[in-house]
């Protein structure tokens, strides 16, 4: 089981909805359940320097079957995966925006949003999930 090219144009077309009503252009990425890209959009006007961090974050959400921003908060000093970005060849994404996509309680793929405040990335990429 793992995201399909339509299922990642669904999502895809949740996300964007989401960063038009907020009016902040994103980079999106989704990934299937091996944390191979699916599909990615570069909104109008969204960061270049946000494409490739869209995908780590899809990436990241994925290889960890978690929200990059629950992994942020459990990487920070004192916590259980304090440095997790240093490994992986620094691909690991620790901020705001990347979300599992699961059916029938699998972890089966991810979206990962950048080019807003981490704030931004996450609603648009909950959005995303959502139209899972």
């Amino acid at each position: 089981m793992s995201v399909t090219l339509e299922d990642a144009r669904r999502v895809i077309a949740a996300a964007e909805k989401r960063a038009d009503e907020i009016g902040q252009p994103m980079n999106i990425a989704v990934v299937d359940a091996g944390g191979n890209l699916v599909a990615h959009v570069r909104q109008d006007g969204a960061w270049i320097g946000s494409v490739e961090i869209s995908i780590s974050k899809a990436w990241t959400s994925k290889a960890f079957d978690i929200s990059t921003k629950d992994l942020g908060d459990n990487s920070q000093p004192t916590q259980q995966f304090f440095g997790i970005q240093n490994t992986n060849h620094g691909r690991v994404a620790i901020f705001a925006g990347g979300v599992p996509l699961s059916r029938d309680g699998k972890v089966v793929g991810a979206v990962g949003v950048s080019g807003g405040s981490g704030e931004q990335d996450q609603t648009v990429a909950e959005a995303g999930a959502a139209g899972f």
